[in-house]
C-alpha cells in the first residue's frame, strides 16, 4: 500500500519537471521577444525549434492545475476535513492571487505602481482554487459531471459575447475571453488566463484523487488507472482532432509534412481549448505513472526538491531573469530592434539549464527550511 509520502515523491517530482520546462518558455518570454508567437501559432514563418519548444512548454499549465486539484484531495485525505481543506484552499488561492497582482506583475513589468495588471496563470491557479472549496462537498459523481461539462463544453461559448452590456463583458473577460479591464486612464487588467477551463482542470484533479488515491488501493491499481486515464484522454484527442470540427480551431494540410505535423498539434491555450486540455492532461498522467515508478532513484530527487518548493522557485526565477534581461541591455545594447535577444532557440535551452543548475542550490536549501519549520504558516503557500 501506497503512504502518502510515496504519493507526494511522484507529484512533486511532476510539478518540477513542469517547473523545469517552463522555465525554458520563460527564458523565450525574456530574451526572444524579436520572434514573439501569437496563440495558436502561425505556421508559415515559425521554426520547427521554436514551434515545438512552445508546444513542450503548454505542458506546464494543465499539469500544474490539475496537480493543485489532487493535492487539495491529498490534503482533505490527511486532515479527514472538508471544511479544513476548505479553508485553506480559500487562504492559498486569495494568496496566490495577493502574489500574482503586486510581486509577480512587478517581475514581469517592473512598474510600481503598475498601470498594467497581467492575470495570468498564478492568478488562474488562485482563483480555481476558490472556486473548488466551493464544491469540494458536493458529491463525486456531480464532481465528475461538473468538470466535464465544463472542460468538454466551454469551447460551445467561443462565439459568446457581452461586449454591449459592460458589467457582464468584464466578467465574461475574468471567465473565457481573453482581453482587457479598463478602469479610465488608472489602470488595466489583461486577463491573459480566462478562468473557466481551468476550473474544469482543477475540479478534474481533484475527482482524479477521490478515485485513485484511497487507502485501499495499491501502488499497481493507482498506476493503472492513471494509466488508463491519461491513455483514454489521449486518445480522444486524436480521435476529435482527426475529426477536425470541436475543440480548436482546424489544422490544415501544408506543403510539407513536418508542418502538416505542427498544424495538427498546433493548439490554442489562451483560454485553453478542450483539445489542449486533453493533449496536456493525458500526457502529465502518462508522467506521472512514469514518474511513480523511477522516484526512489536518487537522480530523480532535484525534480522532487522543485517541485516541493514552487512558489518559491517561480518568484525567483522570474526575478533572476528580470535582472539578467536589464544586465543584458547594459552590457549588450538593443540587439534585436527595441529588444535584447538571441539568435537562435538552442540558445535558450543552454540558459535555462544553466540557469536551472544555479538556482537548485537555492531552491534545496529553501525545501530544507520549509520541511523544518512547519509551524510557518506561509511557508505551506511556497
Amino acid at each position: 500500500m501506497a503512504t502518502p509520502f510515496q504519493r507526494l515523491q511522484a507529484i512533486d517530482a511532476l510539478r518540477g519537471l513542469v517547473m523545469l520546462i517552463m522555465m525554458v518558455d520563460h527564458v523565450r518570454e525574456t530574451f526572444y521577444l524579436h520572434h514573439q508567437v501569437p496563440d495558436p501559432m502561425l505556421i508559415p514563418g515559425t521554426d520547427e525549434p521554436l514551434f515545438f519548444s512552445r508546444m513542450i512548454a503548454h505542458l506546464c499549465a494543465p499539469v500544474f492545475v490539475l496537480l493543485t486539484g489532487l493535492s487539495a484531495y491529498l490534503y482533505q485525505h490527511k486532515h479527514n476535513s472538508i471544511q479544513m481543506t476548505r479553508e485553506f484552499l480559500i487562504k492559498r488561492g486569495l494568496f496566490l492571487v495577493f502574489l500574482e497582482l503586486i510581486v509577480i506583475n512587478f517581475a514581469w513589468t517592473a512598474q510600481f505602481p503598475p498601470d498594467v495588471v497581467y492575470l495570468q496563470v498564478i492568478w488562474a491557479i488562485g482563483f480555481s482554487m476558490i472556486a473548488l472549496s466551493a464544491v469540494i462537498g458536493l458529491p463525486k459523481k456531480w464532481l465528475w459531471l461538473l468538470s466535464l461539462v465544463i472542460i468538454f463544453g466551454h469551447n460551445l461559448l467561443d462565439t459568446v459575447s457581452f461586449a454591449d452590456i459592460p458589467m457582464m463583458h468584464q466578467l465574461w473577460l475574468i471567465l473565457h475571453e481573453r482581453g482587457w479591464i479598463e478602469f479610465g486612464e488608472v489602470i488595466r487588467f489583461r486577463t491573459s488566463y480566462p478562468v473557466l477551463p481551468w476550473i474544469g482542470v482543477i475540479i478534474l484533479g481533484y475527482c482524479i484523487g477521490t478515485s485513485v488515491f484511497g487507502d485501499s488501493t495499491s501502488v499497481r491499481k493507482r498506476n493503472r488507472t492513471l494509466l488508463t486515464f491519461g491513455m483514454v484522454s489521449i486518445a480522444l484527442f486524436v480521435v476529435l482532432r482527426l475529426a477536425n470540427i470541436y475543440g480548436d480551431q482546424a489544422w490544415l494540410m501544408m506543403p510539407t509534412l513536418s508542418e502538416t505535423f505542427m498544424s495538427f498539434m498546433n493548439l490554442t491555450k489562451y483560454p485553453p481549448s478542450l483539445l489542449f486540455i486533453l493533449w496536456n492532461v493525458g500526457i502529465g498522467l502518462v508522467l506521472l505513472v512514469m514518474l511513480q515508478k523511477i522516484e526512489t532513484k536518487s537522480w530523480i530527487k532535484p525534480l522532487v526538491v522543485i517541485g516541493s518548493v514552487p512558489m518559491f522557485f517561480y518568484i525567483v526565477h522570474l526575478y533572476v531573469l528580470k535582472l539578467l534581461y536589464v544586465f543584458a541591455v547594459q552590457q549588450f545594447g538593443m540587439t534585436h530592434g527595441e529588444y535584447f535577444g538571441v539568435n537562435d532557440v538552442s540558445t535558450l535551452w543552454f540558459i535555462a539549464i544553466a540557469l536551472s543548475i544555479l538556482l537548485y542550490p537555492l531552491m534545496r536549501a529553501f525545501a530544507k527550511f520549509k520541511h523544518g519549520n512547519k509551524h510557518i504558516t506561509i511557508l505551506k503557500y511556497l
